[in-house]
């Protein structure tokens, strides 16, 4: 998919951007897009998709994550619908100079921006602490900002309540014909998960034989299509969970499962564990 390159600029006499949106209407971004700056975004309640390269997730209750440079995403809250408040924060990985991280002072701070080459995500206490702190930064300037910032990293990187996204960014920097066609595969999943999703019509549609395509999806995600498939079906099953009105085995045919057995495999082999648990585990961030 062709990721649009954001142009990000601090505002004079700053070194890094801080925004805030809390109105519905300025928080959806959904196009894909891409800047070598590293962000914290933290979203103070609700549930929604984050799609970062080639991961896809949903988060609960709000998030805060960490991203490196370079990683296309999607807005965060484009499917939210609850009021809520977005803080999001940029910087480039030099924006307090070129030796900076270099200090021994910055061990923890320095290992936390090589994780978030992957994309971080942050829960519990940490996620509640830095929520707060992050809500302050719109109304501060200077000095202040740049040590809460400070305060925010190091927070951050001492944590033990985070989960490595895995996220890469595979083949954005391609050339424009390969932007098309990933756009018109990503379009075609996105509109058929539910059903039935037919490799030779995914192929057909970006005109190449079935063995090319295959071929070429993989070279080009490091995964099979197959694979990709199963991962949005999975990402929008972890969405579903959360509505205790569906069962389980209506969870898996929202997602485009016709077999219940196979969406409880799929969804162990890409989740580490099972539906029925993963749901206790979102009463529990619920509570």
């Amino acid at each position: 998919m062709k990721a649009k390159f954001e142009k990000i600029e601090p505002a004079f006499g700053s070194s890094f951007t801080v925004r805030e949106f809390a109105d519905a209407n300025f928080c959806n971004r959904p196009h894909w897009h891409v800047h070598p700056e590293y962000e914290i975004v933290y979203v103070s309640n609700g549930s929604g998709k984050r799609h970062i390269g080639d991961h896809i997730s949903y988060y609960e209750d709000g998030d805060l994550i960490f991203l490196g440079p370079d990683l296309p995403h999607f807005g965060f809250t484009e499917e939210l619908e609850e009021e809520h408040v977005e803080i999001v924060v940029q910087m480039k990985e030099d924006f307090l100079g070129g030796d900076f991280l270099s200090r021994p002072e910055m061990k923890d701070i320095r290992q936390l921006f090589e994780r978030a080459k992957q994309g971080i995500s942050f829960a519990g206490e940490t996620k509640a602490e830095v929520g707060t702190a992050l809500k302050q930064m719109p109304r501060l300037s200077g000095f202040d900002r740049l040590l809460l910032l400070l305060k925010v990293l190091q927070r951050m990187a001492c944590s033990t309540e985070f989960a490595l996204l895995q996220a890469s960014g595979f083949g954005i920097e391609v050339n424009t014909q390969d932007h098309e066609r990933i756009d018109r595969v990503y379009n075609y999943v996105e509109s058929n998960f539910q059903g039935a999703v037919s490799l030779e019509e995914v192929a057909g549609r970006v005109n190449m034989t079935l063995p090319a395509f295959c071929r070429y999806f993989k070279r080009l995600t490091n995964k099979t299509f197959t694979q990709f498939v199963n991962e949005y079906r999975i990402a929008h099953a972890c969405r579903l969970l959360a509505d205790e009105d569906l069962t389980i085995s209506g969870v898996a045919f929202e997602s485009g499962f016709n077999n219940v057995s196979h969406f409880n495999k799929q969804f162990k082999h890409f989740t580490n564990t099972n539906p029925r648990a993963y749901r206790k585990g979102l009463k529990k961030i619920v509570r």
